[in-house]
Formats: structure tokens, C-alpha cells, sequence
């Protein structure tokens, strides 16, 4: 369940009168419902299938609520189960809560009251649910995502990972969404000294705002509406680890206030409380907003900023990097396609090429499993590919390549050869049309033994000495003119 996703809520009451009432409030609220009247029914409906809230009443026929809740919580541990109860004083009741009830509410109670205790357990279900599962998963995901590129702009990034990993220091990757703000976190966490620790991510504007500090720096039971019990905040359980602060520009005020002194002090207060907790945690957090311009226009904390950017890392978008998008291409190829070896024809390539990727990486990764999904067998074509990326940026024709299907590095070397004649080999005019930096043509062209061509030469990695020759037109009307030609 996410935050977008309707909840399927299960209803327990022996009264029709009830059940109803909880039905039309909670589907107005855009949750699925399902009720049932006896304990019984109840768990051998969650015996087949699962829920993300169980409402069960406190006296019944057969089987109690208070039975029903033991049962349902040996089934999933992480299910929060509201009880309802004619009076929040009887002995049933209190027994509820100490064997692991999320809260009970009153059959009286109003409307609102019962739409916020339901918030809450949702609330609290999905974060008990990352936590339970969060170690068994962080080096399996690890293992199976990791960064691809050789690109001069990620050797920088790789470079500065490398640096840091080992230090303690404060970080923050800004990039656009889906350059791999998380992975590069991931990276530095398993290089780091704190890898046997947790791994903790949270994406700060996937919350609430009036629940996001109190997820943060945890709250003391009767801090507010909804809050029964004493309950540890993230920063808590990602102790001795990493904690992974997703687009932090998200932040209130409030809650800016609260982070930085967790950064100066070391140490966090819950929602409520007064006692200071000390912590021992590495931050690194990851925006996609200029959080420079959010401190100069009054929305973000100056001093929170600086505290934060002690050691700033920036992620390059897809399209100022293309020469890695083969690379990327081949490596969601073979995760997509199962062990099965799987190419893709020169015309989908073409097309990946030169599409600007606005949701770049992620963007990519969707595209190829798409393509895998949709190919009927043999290479990935044109067809398989969504519209928008088969007809890029110009929609104009294409490059023609007349060769049968090649190999990734085949197919890359056809295409540069392509440009570099268009350039009559000036290697800095062809990089901007390929969308490269002009050492690493060089150094494909030096492993090609194709270095020395054209009059550049092998000294002349740019090919600056034919510069003033080179055509004024866009990279979009050289590629438009090569389809032309072909």
C-alpha cells in the first residue's frame, strides 16, 4: 500500500446497523471496504488474503475482538487492528491495547474522530512495514541496482562517492528525479563504516506535513489525537547506520528547525516529550529543487542549508550523458529479460539516443521493461518503443544506418563514424552533436584504433584546429541533414 493507493479496510461487528455506518463513512473516504459479521469470518478471510486495517467490535458471538486481534497479528504482524468498544473504560478494553491493539474508539464517536484514528493506523502500518522487511532487503537491492556509467560526468561523481564514503561528513546529492539520488546514498552507505547498520530512506514529500516530524523524531503516547503509545521516529531506528533524507526542500518550517538541531546537537526530542535522545547517524540527503534559490527566497532555512551541504554532489541528467545510455540499455536488458540474452535493433538505439529523457534514468529503466514486455521475440524494434521516444526531439526522418543488427558497441561505433563524416572528422563539432564530452569520443575513437583519423590527429583529442570550419547548424539540423543524406 502507498500513499496514492485506496486501503482495504476489513469491518467486524455482529450489529447490520454498524457495519453500515462504517461502510458509507470509510468509502467516502476512497477506501475499500469489506465487512463481515463474526470473528470467525474474519479470519479466515485474512487466512486467504491480506488487509491494511481491521476494525473489529469488542463483544461478539463466538469468537471476541480480543481474540480475533491475537489471531490476526500472529498472521501479520504489522496489521493495525482498531477496536470498537460501547465504553473506553471496560476491562476489554485495556486488555486490547496491552496485547497490541493500534487504539479503540468509542461506537459514539464522531465522524472526524474516526476518520483520523484511521489515518493514523494506515500511517503507521506503512512504515512498520518498510521497517520489518527494510535489513532483509537493502543488499538484495543493493546487489541487483547499481550505478551504471562511464561517462567524464559520472567518473566525477564516482570519484567524489569514493571520497566520502568513508567519512562521516554530512551530505547532499541534488539532481533532477530519477537520476539516482538513492543508489549514489546506497553506494556511499555500503562503503562506508557503518554498512552492517540499517539502511533508512523516507521521501519527505510522500507524507503528510503534520505527520512527517512526528515519523522523523518519533512521539510520546498522548502528544496528539491518535497517539496511544510511545512510538520511535526514524532517525531513532537508523541508528549506528544511514538515514537517507529524500527531497528534503519538502521540509515545514517547524520541522527545518527540529533537523537542524539533530545536526548541532546530535540529538532528537519526539513529538511531545521533553528528554533529549542522543543519536549516532550519518545524514544524506537529496533534493531536486535549488534549495540555493529556496534560501534566497525565504522558504528554506540558510543555516539548515549549510549544514546540510557540507559535501554537495550533483547527478547529471541522461541527456548530458548519452554515451552511457547504451550501457544503461544493456544492463536493463539483461535484469528485464531474465538470463535470456536479448539485443536491441539499430533503429529503437537511434531512437533511445535521442530522446532528452526528461525522467531520465528511471525514465529509461521503464521504457526497456516495457519494450521487453511487449517484444514479441528477437531484438527490441521501433515498435515496442513508446511514441514520444521513437519520435524524439525533431520529428523529421531519422538516421539511417544500413547494417544489418548489431552489437551494442557495434551499433555505437556505426553511429559516431556516421556524425564524424557528416563533420568531415572535427571531433569537438561531432561531440555536440552526439551529445558527448570530447575526451571520451577520444577515447572511443583510441580503442577503435580510429584516433589519427581525419585531420585532427591523434594529438588533437577536439579537433579545435578545424573548429573555425565547422558548421553553424544544431545538432537537430545535422541529424535532420544526415537522414536526409541516408
Amino acid at each position: 500500500m502507498n500513499d496514492t493507493e485506496s486501503a482495504r479496510i476489513l469491518v467486524v461487528d455482529d450489529e447490520e446497523s454498524m457495519r453500515r455506518f462504517l461502510t458509507i463513512l470509510l468509502e467516502k473516504e476512497g477506501h475499500v471496504v469489506t465487512c463481515l459479521r463474526s470473528g470467525g469470518e474474519a479470519l479466515a478471510r485474512l487466512q486467504q488474503e491480506s488487509c491494511d486495517v481491521l476494525i473489529t467490535d469488542l463483544r461478539m458471538p463466538g469468537m471476541s475482538g480480543v481474540e480475533l486481534l491475537e489471531k490476526a497479528r500472529e498472521l501479520d504482524p504489522t496489521l493495525p487492528v482498531i477496536v470498537l468498544t460501547a465504553f473506553a473504560s471496560e476491562a476489554s478494553s485495556v486488555d486490547a491495547m496491552a496485547k497490541g491493539a493500534f487504539q479503540y474508539v468509542e461506537k459514539k464517536a464522531k465522524n472526524d474522530e474516526i476518520n483520523l484514528v484511521v489515518k493514523n493506523a494506515l500511517s503507521m502500518r506503512r512504515l512498520q512495514s518498510e521497517n520489518l522487511v527494510l535489513k532483509t532487503q537493502l543488499k538484495t537491492t543493493h546487489n541487483e541496482r547499481k550505478i551504471v556509467g562511464t561517462s567524464d560526468e559520472m567518473a566525477k561523481v564516482f570519484k567524489m562517492v569514493d571520497r566520502v564514503a568513508a567519512t562521516d561528513a554530512t551530505i547532499l546529492i541534488h539532481g533532477e528525479s530519477g537520476t539516482g539520488k538513492e543508489l549514489i546514498a546506497r553506494e556511499i552507505h555500503y562503503r562506508s563504516h557503518r554498512s552492517n547498520g540499517p539502511f533508512v530512506s523516507i521521501n519527505c514529500g510522500a507524507l503528510p506535513k503534520d505527520l512527517l516530524e512526528s515519523n522523523l523524531f518519533g512521539h510520546i503516547r498522548g502528544s496528539f489525537t491518535g497517539a496511544i503509545k510511545d512510538q520511535q521516529g526514524l532517525f531513532t531506528v537508523s541508528e549506528n547506520g544511514t538515514f537517507f533524507l529524500d527531497e528534503v526542500g519538502e521540509m515545514t518550517a517547524a520541522t527545518q528547525v527540529k533537523l537542524l538541531r539533530a545536526l548541532q546537537e546530535r540529538e532528537i526530542i519526539p513529538v511531545g516529550g521533553t528528554k533529549p535522545i542522543k543519536i549516532n547517524v550519518r545524514l544524506i540527503a537529496a533534493t531536486n529543487a535549488d534549495l540555493e534559490r529556496e534560501v534566497a527566497e525565504g522558504r528554506f532555512r540558510t543555516d539548515l542549508f549549510y549544514r546540510l551541504n557540507v559535501i554537495p554532489i550533483s547527478l547529471p541528467p541522461l541527456r548530458s550523458r548519452r554515451d552511457d545510455i547504451p550501457l544503461l540499455v544493456d544492463h536493463f536488458l539483461r535484469r528485464f529479460a531474465q538470463g535470456e540474452p536479448k539485443k536491441i535493433s539499430r533503429d529503437a538505439l537511434e531512437s533511445l539516443m535521442r530522446y532528452d529523457w526528461p525522467g531520465n534514468v528511471r525514465e529509461l529503466e521503464n521504457v526497456i521493461e516495457r519494450a521487453v514486455i511487449l517484444n514479441d521475440g528477437g531484438p527490441v524494434e521501433q515498435v515496442d518503443l513508446p511514441e514520444k521516444v521513437v519520435q524524439g526531439p525533431s520529428r523529421k526522418g531519422r538516421l539511417v544506418i544500413d547494417t544489418p543488427c548489431l552489437t551494442l558497441d557495434e551499433l555505437e561505433r556505426e553511429y559516431i563514424t556516421k556524425v564524424l563524416q557528416y563533420t568531415s572528422w572535427q571531433k569537438k563539432r561531432a561531440s555536440e552533436i552526439l551529445g558527448i564530452n570530447p575526451s571520451t569520443l577520444y577515447r572511443k575513437l583510441l580503442s577503435w584504433g580510429m584516433a589519427e583519423k581525419g585531420e585532427g590527429g591523434a594529438d588533437d583529442p577536439t579537433g579545435d584546429s578545424l573548429e573555425a570550419g565547422a558548421s553553424d547548424s544544431t545538432p537537430n539540423e545535422v541529424l535532420r541533414d544526415l537522414d536526409r543524406a541516408a
